[in-house]
């Protein structure tokens, strides 16, 4: 069975659903072994890739439960999509199988010390989500529904879905977490603009790039961010090496970004996200989120393959709690990476050199950031 739940039936779910439910597409991703080009490469690594599963897996890395929600293709893509989540802690009772189409897939080529991203995406199961699908997701039961403005990008019912579950939705439902993700290979910064500003201000917290947001809305820094965005209870702004900026009933909380060898950038920023409604959802204090957020994000950057192996729960949130001293001359205690080596260890997110014009069909993207140190808020 390649997933929970199917076109024709829905089998029962756990009695109390998990807290958190991320909505949105994964793909398999398949890059070189060995760093050649595609064209030349005679052996190949398989991952899976989303930043909402991506979250998913990282809340579940802190101890929350996590559920991820999509729609696959009857397919061996699916079914290994599905093991991996599994076996990273996350739910996945009521994902849909849809054999009409297929999962959708990307490769990356890292040649000529650049990546480029071809996608294959295009009629995808997920693509296909729509707000037929959350009559059954009960939303009402949890306190957190999160999503990213890549959905939006995907369909005119992937859209409808974010409108009704951020926009139009009742009283009674979640709090929701919006991450923009502004994805140039699907749609223009003319199209995307306005609709995920929309997005962003109908939502509860809201999690953007600085430098995005002056790509799509023109703002300059966190406080013109801000005041785009007013009525977001929290709104997180990165930006880059400088750190991150929350804005709450409380004021304004600034924690600086860990300086981190970055070896690379592919879901920083999903980890960064992870990290903060980790902390949200334990109920911590805004300064503490936010570094575990960098915390989250530092150990990403500086992972071999797609995923960070982490030190215990119980450092991660010691590191988090360190004082402002602490944390300005803080690095990041050293882990093995023997687990980031299995070719399925890490659902990664769709790689920020996402820059290219269509998503029907592939396409380049712009080389990648080769600067040594980053950020820990690095990616979107």
């Amino acid at each position: 069975m390649v997933s929970d739940r199917n076109l024709n039936g829905v089998e029962t779910p756990e009695e109390t659903p998990a807290e958190t439910l991320c909505i949105g597409e994964t793909m398999l991703l398949v890059v070189p072994a060995s760093g050649e080009s595609l064209s030349e490469a005679k052996q190949v690594s398989v991952h899976i890739g989303g930043a909402e599963s991506n979250l998913a897996a990282g809340l579940a890395q802190l101890g929350a439960r996590s559920e991820w929600f999509s729609r696959l293709g009857a397919d061996p893509h699916a079914e290994r999509i599905l093991r991996t989540l599994h076996e990273r802690g996350v739910e996945t009772p009521l994902v849909v199988t849809d054999p009409t189409r297929p999962t959708g897939l990307y490769f990356k080529d890292h040649s000529t010390g650049t990546n480029r991203v071809y996608y294959y995406r295009a009629g995808s199961a997920a693509s296909a989500l729509g707000p037929g699908d959350l009559a059954g997701l009960r939303l009402s039961e949890r306190r957190l529904v999160h999503l990213s403005g890549i959905t939006a990008a995907l369909s005119a019912s992937c859209d409808a879905l974010l409108q009704s579950v951020i926009v139009t939705r009742a009283a009674s439902e979640p709090t929701v977490s919006f991450d923009v993700n502004y994805r140039p290979a699907l749609w223009s910064v003319e199209d995307a603009g306005p609709r995920l500003l929309e997005l962003a201000r109908a939502a509860d917290i809201v999690i953007v790039g600085r430098d995005e947001a002056e790509t799509l809305w023109g703002t300059s820094d966190a406080a013109s961010v801000r005041a785009l965005v007013p009525d977001a209870a929290e709104l997180v702004v990165k930006d880059a090496e400088f750190g991150a900026t929350h804005f709450g009933a409380a004021g304004t909380t600034f924690v600086p970004a860990l300086r981190v060898d970055v070896v690379e950038a592919v879901g920083a920023g999903d980890a960064f996200a992870a990290g903060y409604l980790a902390a949200w959802l334990s109920d911590d204090d805004t300064a503490t989120a936010l570094r575990l957020g960098h915390i989250m994000a530092g150990y990403t950057l500086g992972a071999v393959s797609d995923i960070a192996v982490l030190p215990p729960r119980n450092v991660l949130r010691k590191l988090a709690a360190s004082t402002d001293a602490e944390w300005a001359g803080l690095s990041l205690p050293a882990t093995t990476n023997a687990a980031a080596e299995a070719p399925d260890a890490h659902p990664s997110d769709s790689h920020p050199s996402d820059s290219h014009p269509s998503d029907s069909h592939p396409s380049d993207s712009h080389p990648s950031d080769s600067q040594h140190e980053k950020e820990a808020t690095h990616g979107t």
